[in-house]
């Protein structure tokens, strides 16, 4: 990464040392990378189906071939997707964070809240 792409992640670990929101992060770093916007969007995207079907994979034994089919049938959704995040983006830019399909997904804080304080894992590393 170019030295002042790399000074704002620095900085952003600096000013967040327990941590900053996945989205935060994930946008830095992919500017620090150099990706635009779509290819962001990407990322995020696979990272957002990838990690389920690696855990149904792990969890239930499917066979990791019909997973990665059923990612490769969700491309032109995907395709998608990342364009109208995109557009949203732009659109909040002009017109403020308002504009954004969703301002919050709480049910996902809340669920990740509970998945922190369970007292076993499902995977051990």
């Amino acid at each position: 990464a170019p030295p002042g792409r790399a000074r704002k992640l620095a900085t952003l670990a600096a000013a967040r040392p327990r941590g900053a929101h996945q989205p935060i992060v994930l946008g830095l770093a992919a500017r620090s990378a150099g990706l635009g916007p779509e290819d962001a969007a990407h990322c995020v995207l696979y990272e957002t189906v990838s990690g389920p079907a690696t855990a149904a994979v792990r969890l239930l034994s499917l066979d990791p071939f019909d997973a990665t089919a059923v990612l490769a049938r969700l491309a032109p959704e995907i395709d998608a997707t990342a364009q109208r995040a995109v557009s949203d983006a732009h659109r909040a830019v002009r017109d403020g964070p308002g504009a954004l399909p969703a301002m919050s997904a709480p049910l996902l804080d809340i669920t990740a809240e509970a998945h922190a304080a369970w007292p076993v894992r499902l995977f051990a590393s």
